[in-house]
């Protein structure tokens, strides 16, 4: 088995350490407590664990990232969840929902402590102490790279040593060239030295020579794209010595790069796509493999993850209220996302834009309908050949990740422990809460919910929590190749009919024929494909943000199904009646410099519009 994610035994380890206050001081700084620790093996194996747990936890960032992005709408709207106010336009520097900056640097610094002290251990053979610095670089390196990703340049500490005094007047960013290098050349050296695999079961989850290259391709496809390579909304900008914070003009040779860092990942040949032997035919098998991604344990298609001994956060948010025992019923999928899932049997995708109304165009050649009803309909994951009904004709002849991911009205619950139960999102609908939180869209997100198990009677499960996964490195390497000068377009379609085909979807050229020498529209496919593919796994926000599309895709009103209709029927309309509209200016692409920082290091610049 190969390694996957944060082995969770590592997070139960005593801390032995307690943070300072002061990000920028240590947290060891006497001498007979860095040789007591890195003396032991068992007291620096527990100080690399520490190193690991400033991780963020990215299930809990469902409530964070995903519900502030387009391709969700959370049904908590009345109470002081952290998306509202970054939905509404309202949040600044002195909020500090989701400001992860100083977090961030007591990890950087735990790590630097780490890899300058753990030689000092004489139980430890030199071959693990390599390997355990390696882990702790790549970790450095990533938690810079979080940094960059959602504030831009940030302040570089760099391998000076800790023993380095910093004052806080004197800080500033580094640029976004100093940034990128300086995190590409520290995955790159964590590689050199990490396993390509892990055979100790009692260590799966440790980072992995996979792991930094997967980290490495999705700094390079960032940084290649429009929001860090030239966008003339940061142009001018200059730190304190002078230097312009971002690039001042695109360089498209950085796609070249990008496509080569994830081809890197491939080349490995330590990954594969998640195919499940399950299923009675070709659909079902397609939609039991998608979902396998999540349910199928450290799976061949997770690089690095984290693995949740329970899935009771997001099963019970992911379930229908009145339906299941004690479900919040909140994960929401947009009527966006929703619309984007491809037809299964055109493989084009169904909604091309939308009137100023709301009111979809329909792409004719899709075989989409948004009017009528089917009867007599069997969801294809659902295995049950007496559960058919009425169906409304959206959701007919969709994709297989559809019917993995999607919970729609009416359709049957897909969990039978209590019998059969079917799902109505309408006024007085069993799906539905009788409180002010309710379901605004009229769907939920069923991807999260393991049908197998018998969660009202607390048999929640387990996840493997995907960070990285090889899906997302060939989405990578495909817009990489794309964009690239000298573009790749033969590479561009390999790679993304790779993604389709485990969908039993046809290639992207045969649902699409005009799509052969055509880089824009390739682009735009492979953004939908993205979107479809990584659902609510925290790529949408960023990646929105970083191909500089987000004014035109988050912004405006939203809308969900008719949740106050009294017929079924109705309940298919489509409204912004119960749906806030999301708010996005062109200061929201970075986060602002946390009013704190901007307190302590007073000569820090500030991001643009804040």
């Amino acid at each position: 088995m190969k390694n996957k994610t944060l082995y969770i035994s590592i997070l139960c380890f005593s801390l032995f350490f307690v943070s300072c206050n002061d990000y920028l001081t240590h947290e060891v700084d006497q001498q007979l407590t860095f040789e007591k620790t890195f003396a032991k093996r068992v007291e620096t194996e527990r100080f690399l664990a520490r190193t690991y747990s400033y991780l963020p936890t990215d299930m809990v960032m469902l409530d964070n990232f995903v519900g502030a992005s387009d391709e969700a709408y959370f049904m908590w709207d009345s109470w002081g969840v952290k998306y509202l106010n970054h939905n509404n336009g309202s949040w600044n520097p002195t909020i500090s929902d989701y400001h992860i900056w100083n977090r961030m640097y007591q990890g950087i610094n735990h790590a630097s402590i780490f890899i300058e002290n753990v030689d000092a251990n004489v139980e430890i053979t030199d071959e693990s102490k390599r390997t355990m610095k390696a882990e702790a670089r790549f970790l450095r390196a990533y938690y810079y790279f979080l940094m960059l990703r959602q504030y831009g340049p940030v302040f570089i500490w760099g391998d000076k040593g800790v023993d380095l005094e910093i004052k806080a007047d004197d800080v500033d960013r580094n640029t976004y060239a100093e940034c990128a290098e300086f995190i590409s050349a520290e995955f790159l050296k964590a590689a050199a030295d990490l396993p390509v695999n892990i055979s100790d079961s009692r260590w799966f989850g440790r980072a992995t020579k996979g792991t930094a290259l997967a980290a490495n391709a999705r700094l390079a496809l960032y940084t290649a794209r429009p929001l860090f390579n030239g966008a003339n909304l940061y142009k001018g900008i200059v730190n304190k010595k002078g230097d312009f914070l971002f690039p001042q003009q695109a360089d498209l040779n950085k796609w070249e790069v990008a496509a080569k860092a994830a081809k890197d990942v491939i080349d490995l040949n330590a990954y594969s796509l998640q195919v499940s032997s399950k299923g009675a035919n070709a659909m079902e098998k397609a939609i039991e493999s998608y979902s396998e991604i999540l349910f199928s344990p450290w799976n061949n298609e997770i690089i690095f993850g984290q693995w949740n001994g329970t899935a009771e956060h997001v099963e019970r948010r992911a379930s229908p209220w009145g339906v299941v025992n004690v479900a919040f019923g909140g994960f929401s999928p947009s009527l966006k996302l929703v619309d984007t899932y491809p037809m299964a049997v055109s493989g084009r995708f169904p909604i091309t834009d939308y009137q100023s109304n709301g009111t979809p165009i329909i792409d004719p050649l899709s075989g989409y309908q948004e009017e009528g009803f089917t009867e007599n309909y069997r969801n294809p994951a659902d295995t049950s050949a007496s559960h058919t009904f009425k169906a409304h004709n959206s959701v007919v002849g969709r994709d297989a990740r559809f019917y993995a991911s999607i919970l729609f009205n009416g359709m049957y619950w897909i969990n039978t422990y209590k019998g059969s139960r079917r799902v109505f999102f309408q006024k007085n609908g069993n799906g539905q809460s009788k409180e002010s939180d309710y379901n605004k869209t009229g769907y939920l997100f069923r991807r999260l919910v393991n049908p197998a198990n018998d969660i009202e009677n607390s048999s929640w499960g387990k996840f493997s929590w995907p960070i990285f996964r090889l899906g997302e490195v060939y989405l990578n390497y495909a817009e990489a190749c794309n964009e690239q000068p000298n573009r790749n377009e033969s590479e561009a379609l390999l790679y993304l009919n790779k993604i389709r085909e485990r969908s039993n979807l046809n290639k992207i050229e045969e649902a699409y024929p005009e799509v052969m020498g055509n880089k824009a529209l390739l682009r735009e496919l492979i953004q939908k494909e993205r979107m479809v593919e990584l659902a609510f796994e925290n790529h949408r926000y960023f990646d929105i943000r970083t191909w500089m599309i987000a004014e035109e895709e988050s912004n405006g009103p939203r809308y969900g199904r008719n949740q106050d209709a009294t017929t079924y029927e109705a309940s298919w309309q489509r409204t912004k009646h119960y749906t806030l509209p999301i708010v996005f200016q062109p200061k929201h692409y970075l986060f602002p410099i946390q009013q704190g920082q901007l307190n302590e290091m007073k000569n820090i610049t500030q991001n643009y519009g804040w």
